[in-house]
């Protein structure tokens, strides 16, 4: 499998400036992000793309009031191609070739904001939003209880399969 993400720049400066992790370590683990939730899912595909932009919070507000009719700047956005239940079909089709799966844009410095209410650091909350929004591109959602329950699950899940925990 080939993961190919279509990574802005700025993602990856951010958390190497505030951090001083390595950039090449920073993309091995997004890329890592992607290949996990693919694999818990089943997806077999030669080639998977994602998108991973970044706004900042008065572009994010903007985005999130034009698409979620909510005005105000928010962590993570996430553009999914498949619904739920496309995406159980992805994992039986065998033959796939390429699979683009979305977009997800974050908002840097909510995550920053976040990270020090959390008091989970840069890296963790980034990575953290990263896979919140890999699980939505996987039909993932947090309305109800239950699913909410089910994708914080898949979420630690990921973030410990990389080796990523609570700082």
């Amino acid at each position: 499998m080939n993961i190919y993400v279509d990574l802005d720049n700025k993602v990856v400066e951010f958390v190497a400036k505030e951090t001083n992790e390595k950039k090449e370590i920073i993309n091995i683990y997004i890329e890592r992000i992607v290949s996990s939730i693919c694999e818990e899912k089943n997806i077999k595909c030669e080639n998977i793309s994602v998108s991973i932009s970044s706004a900042d919070k008065e572009e994010i507000r903007k985005i999130n009031n034009e698409y979620r009719n909510i005005d105000r700047a928010t962590d993570v956005l996430s553009f999914p191609i498949f619904d739920r239940e496309e995406i159980k079909d992805l994992s039986i089709e065998n033959n796939l070739m390429e699979i683009e799966l979305g977009d997800i844009i974050l908002c840097l410095d909510v995550i920053k904001e976040q990270s020090i209410e959390y008091g989970t650091g840069v890296l963790r909350e980034t990575l953290y939003m990263i896979t919140h929004g890999m699980c939505h591109l996987m039909g993932y959602d947090h309305i109800e209880e239950d699913e909410k329950k089910e994708m914080r699950e898949m979420e630690e899940k990921i973030l410990s399969k990389i080796g990523v925990t609570n700082e």
